[in-house]
């Protein structure tokens, strides 16, 4: 797959959508999705015509893009127009709805899925993500759900752990930037935990306000993401920081720990250390070993590793690596980071453009690229030296 020449390509593909119609944020976004689509798709074989491959798929992402935030707009006015049902005005039924979409005739993670889809917002594509799993693969999934549940009646709600597993991931959505659901996902979560007395409710909520507090200082002035290592902590909310440290604790002391606690117990470290040096990265390796205990999930031990490469040195850090699938999401930059670290400049930079190519998101693709090129005029400069 030919990187210089999708390179050489992009800006005359966004003039063709410009020249179409499309303002230029919007055909930079849908040019930025085609080229992801191409990496993935070409190296199977490079089309005959790599320009208008790439111009239909940018067209394709585009429209899609714009019949989405025109379907939102409606639904908006909507709801602006309708009137208000006076005694029960403040009634709000949206959580009510994720326990029905958690129906019990359906497996929990098809229940998420069709919860996302149909009362969270998410697009299938977004779902699929969250579920490393193929776009084509999410859709049938959601479809099996609609049609398992298009014959029976709504009266029975589903279990907690499915609707927390929802309202994680769609807070997760809106914290990412994508979408802007994570203020929706603590309110709802708020609303089940004044109703539900469960540790591990208290637990996803202490998590959502951990991270929730830390976002005004994720991205500059200028949109860029900011590290975590080098975000500015006078911009982090302290009063949703002591109340999400309040409510884990107490969560805690009864004795029954989940997975949104031990996450949430992560999450605290980090915005409870004065700055990142102070980090205690001893303690976040053990609560990562309490959540590969209690998931066995791959991306939480790709987190692990990065822990164990601050707590244990960048190699110990790159050895856990070695002990996973490299398509997961994020492992290539992480790779980099971890190569940074060590002090193999050149691999971290070439592992960073790599890395670019296969982000999910524009901030994100953008982020990697530039520490890329940071490092390569680093390298540039040692051979002019």
């Amino acid at each position: 797959m030919n990187e210089a020449l999708l390179r050489s390509l992009t800006p005359s593909v966004i003039g063709v959508l410009v020249r179409r119609g499309a303002d230029f944020a919007a055909a930079e976004d849908a040019v930025q999705e085609a080229l992801v689509e191409a990496v993935r798709v070409w190296s199977a074989g490079q089309p005959r015509d790599p320009k208008g491959w790439l111009v239909t798929v940018a067209w394709r992402k585009f429209l899609d893009a714009a019949r989405s935030d025109a379907a939102r707009r409606r639904r908006e006015d909507l709801v602006e127009q309708e009137p208000g049902p006076g005694p029960a005005a403040g009634t709000d039924d949206t959580l009510q709805l994720y326990f029905l979409c958690a129906h019990p005739s359906l497996t929990p993670s098809s229940a998420v899925a069709l919860t996302l889809r149909a009362v969270g917002g998410l697009t299938t594509r977004q779902i699929a993500r969250a579920y490393l799993v193929p776009e084509a693969t999410m859709a049938q999934r959601i479809s099996r759900a609609k049609r398992t549940v298009s014959g029976v009646r709504f009266d029975q709600p589903g279990d907690v752990a499915t609707v927390l597993r929802v309202l994680y991931l769609v807070f997760n959505e809106g914290y990412s930037g994508d979408v802007d659901l994570a203020a929706e996902a603590i309110r709802l979560t708020r609303q089940l935990a004044a109703v539900i007395d469960h540790p591990e409710v208290a637990g996803l909520l202490a998590l959502m306000l951990l991270h929730h507090a830390r976002r005004a200082g994720r991205t500059g002035p200028d949109g860029a993401l900011v590290p975590l290592a080098e975000q500015d902590r006078a911009r982090w909310d302290t009063g949703l920081i002591a109340e999400g440290i309040g409510i884990l604790y107490g969560a805690l002391a009864r004795d029954r720990l989940g997975e949104f606690q031990a996450q949430a117990a992560v999450a605290a470290l980090h915005a409870d250390a004065p700055t990142a040096e102070e980090t205690d990265w001893v303690q976040i390796v053990e609560w990562y070993d309490e959540l590969v205990r209690l998931t066995a999930s791959p991306v939480v031990r790709l987190n692990r590793a990065v822990a164990v490469g601050e707590a244990d040195g960048p190699r110990a850090g790159l050895a856990e690596l070695t002990e996973l699938d490299d398509a997961l999401p994020r492992y290539t930059a992480v790779a980099a980071y971890l190569h940074e670290r060590d002090g193999d400049a050149a691999t971290a930079a070439r592992l960073y453009a790599e890395a670019a190519l296969k982000a999910s998101n524009l901030a994100e693709r953008e982020h990697l690229t530039r520490q890329a090129a940071r490092l390569n005029a680093g390298l540039r400069g040692r051979v002019q030296g």
